[in-house]
């Protein structure tokens, strides 16, 4: 939820905001009346209440010959105090689902537009280029033993797979570099649950637009999650949490689900756009006041992995359109993928200010005593997609695969992945 302070003192800001991102404008007049409609019943029906709470008294003193009368006249107002809170319930309600509505305001600098009109930050390392026709990662993922579709598609359907041998060796060696890496920087790491309750999923922004995305248990009212963020955005709410000695950070672990809904198509081969992947996710719980350069220090961490990867990728600031509605600002890493001849995204990195926190419930205790939202960050540390570019970028002409060296600590000193008869 925005802050309703803002709502008051500054639409404009919204305006503006959701002009950028390419969504309702006229939303943000709609939640002003509905402000203003919610603060008149609330007040009409606290005038009431207290002339109710008066005239209760005026009966309790009142001589016996004349309670009878009075007794009836209390019963009319309280009717009429029980109908005016009524109103007011659903004003309030009603003032909730508008304003629920309302994206996070973007940071200052984000670009406007959609998914297109990102703007691109930086390029880092050489792109892979062969003496030979490389071959794609489902390729080379055949050839190694290392990614069976056929069968992944035989027991599960479209966009499911195995990691075999070396390629589940290969997926675990790059969460437990991520994982360390994660602890060298004061992350509490996490295994989190994959299925959270709609409160948590609709607290932390997912059940908008891209809901379509997510599976449902409608048996248990449970969601499954398609990144651990949701579970960790949830770990602290309804809390007052202490941050006088800096952010709390957490690297979440989980299996993760998305029904890529509207996809239809597209990056049907391989593993690019699957239902299940597993991912190390970054969550960080810090003052307003620094979120900002947390979320520097989120993209950071993520650089210094491709890097250990030896990947070659671009960072972008994502355009407004394109960034949910939870993040005020998204910066994105893609990295090089050879055999498509462009950039594809491998992590995600979210400023979502106190926009989450209001919705869950999620404070700080400031110096004065005073609670107030706190800011939330999320970031992916390494995916089962990093797979696709390392594959590819590290191929030799005969399908075999060079492991990154930053890699080989974790998969017992190999040093290449060779083709198996």
């Amino acid at each position: 939820m925005i802050d309703p302070q803002i709502l008051r003192d500054s639409p404009e800001i919204l305006r503006r905001s959701q002009e950028a991102r390419g969504s309702s404008v006229s939303l943000v007049d709609d939640a002003i009346a509905a402000d203003s409609r919610r603060r008149t019943s609330i007040g009409e029906f606290e005038s009431l209440r207290a002339e109710q709470n008066a005239f209760g008294k005026t009966v309790a003193q009142a001589p016996k010959d004349e309670k009878r009368a009075l007794v009836a006249q209390a019963q009319e107002l309280a009717a009429r105090v029980k109908a005016a809170q009524q109103v007011s319930t659903d004003a309030e309600a009603e003032f909730a689902r508008i304003v629920g509505a309302i994206q996070n305001p973007i940071i200052d600098g984000v670009p406007s537009g959609g998914e297109e009109n990102f703007v691109t930050l930086r390029e880092v390392g050489e792109r892979a280029t062969f003496d030979f026709e490389p071959r794609d990662h489902a390729e080379l993922g055949e050839m190694l033993k290392a990614i069976d579709i056929t069968r992944g598609t035989k027991v599960s359907g479209s966009r499911f797979y195995f990691l075999r041998g070396v390629g589940a060796r290969l997926e675990l060696a790059l969460m437990n570099m991520a994982l360390d890496k994660a602890l060298a920087e004061d992350f509490v790491p996490l295994i989190t649950p994959t299925l959270v309750r709609p409160e948590i999923m609709a607290g932390t922004g997912f059940l908008g637009e891209h809901a379509d995305e997510i599976y449902y248990l409608p048996a248990d009212d449970l969601y499954l999650t398609g990144t651990s963020e949701v579970a960790l955005a949830g770990y602290h709410s309804d809390e007052i949490l202490d941050l006088s000695d800096g952010p709390l950070r957490y690297a979440g672990w989980s299996t993760c689900y998305r029904r890529e809904a509207g996809s239809a198509g597209k990056d049907n081969r391989g593993i690019l756009r699957v239902h299940q992947f597993n991912k190390l996710e970054m969550f960080s719980y810090v003052h307003p006041d620094l979120a900002e350069a947390e979320h520097e220090k989120l993209v950071g961490y993520q650089e210094s992995m491709l890097q250990a990867c030896g990947l070659s990728y671009r960072v972008i600031d994502v355009a407004a359109g394109d960034l949910g509605s939870s993040a005020a600002r998204k910066f994105d890493i893609e990295a090089w993928v050879p055999t498509q001849g462009t950039y594809r995204e491998l992590t995600s990195t979210s400023n979502c200010t106190t926009y989450q926190a209001r919705r869950l419930d999620i404070r700080y205790r400031g110096e004065t005593g005073k609670t107030s939202p706190v800011s939330t960050l999320n970031g992916t540390l390494a995916t089962t997609r990093w797979l696709v570019a390392i594959l590819e970028t590290h191929q030799k002409a005969d399908g075999s695969v060079v492991v990154p060296e930053a890699l080989r600590p974790y998969l017992g000193g190999l040093e290449i992945f060779e083709p198996v008869a």
